[in-house]
C-alpha cells in the first residue's frame, strides 16, 4: 500500500474530522501498512455492518491505491457520491486501481441522465483513463447537455476538456457547438487545437 501515499492529505483532514479519533487512527495505520493482512482487515472494513462512510472510503481509497480489486464496487459507489470530494477520492483511486471494469463503469455514471449533477468526477476519470469507450461517452453526454439547462455547464467544460485530451477526431462535430455557447468557447477551441 505504500506509507503515506496510501490516503492523501486532504482525504485524511476530512475524514478526521468526520471520524471517531480511536478508530480513526486505528483504521489510519491499517491503510499506512502494506502488508496482506492490513489489506484483508481493509477488505473486511468494506463488506461489514452498519460501517459509517469514512470507512468504507477510507478502506476503498486504500485498497484501490494498492492495487486490491475489492475494492471496485465501494469505489464505484463513491465516485457517484453527492460530495464531491469523495467522487474526486474515489476516482484517484480508481485511476490508480487499473481494473478493466472501470472504464465502463465510468462511462454509466457520466451517461446516466438523471444523476448529470454527480458527473463530473467520472467525466474526467474517463478522460484520463483514455479507454476506447471514454470518447463515443463524452461526445454523447457532451451533445446532450448543450442541449440541456445551463447548471450543468462544469459537467459540459469537464466533457469538453476531457476530448481535447483524448484527441479523439470523432469530437470535432460536439466540439464546434460547443464553441457556440460563451462559457464553453475558449475550452472548445482549445480542444479543437488538440485534435
Amino acid at each position: 500500500m505504500g506509507g503515506a501515499d496510501a490516503v492523501d492529505d486532504e482525504q485524511v483532514t476530512r475524514l478526521r474530522a468526520e471520524a471517531e479519533p480511536a478508530p480513526f487512527e486505528r483504521l489510519l495505520a491499517l491503510a499506512r501498512q502494506d502488508t496482506p493482512a492490513a489489506r484483508d482487515a481493509l477488505a473486511a472494513e468494506l463488506t461489514a455492518p452498519a460501517r459509517p462512510l469514512w470507512v468504507r472510503e477510507l478502506a476503498a481509497c486504500a485498497l484501490g491505491r494498492a492495487g486490491d480489486r475489492r475494492a471496485f464496487e465501494t469505489l464505484v459507489f463513491l465516485l457517484n457520491h453527492r460530495d464531491p470530494a469523495r467522487c474526486a477520492a474515489a476516482a484517484r483511486a480508481l485511476l490508480l486501481l487499473d481494473d478493466p471494469r472501470t472504464a465502463r463503469a465510468a462511462a454509466a455514471l457520466a451517461d446516466n441522465e438523471p444523476r448529470t449533477a454527480y458527473a463530473l468526477h467520472p467525466v474526467r476519470l474517463l478522460a484520463a483513463l483514455r479507454a476506447p469507450v471514454s470518447a463515443p461517452t463524452l461526445i454523447r453526454v457532451l451533445d446532450r447537455l448543450l442541449a440541456g439547462p445551463a447548471h450543468h455547464r462544469p459537467v459540459a467544460r469537464a466533457c469538453v476538456e476531457g476530448l481535447g485530451t483524448l484527441g479523439d477526431a470523432r469530437a470535432r462535430p460536439v466540439l464546434r457547438a460547443a464553441r457556440e455557447h460563451p462559457e464553453l468557447r475558449a475550452a472548445a477551441e482549445e480542444a479543437l487545437r488538440r485534435l
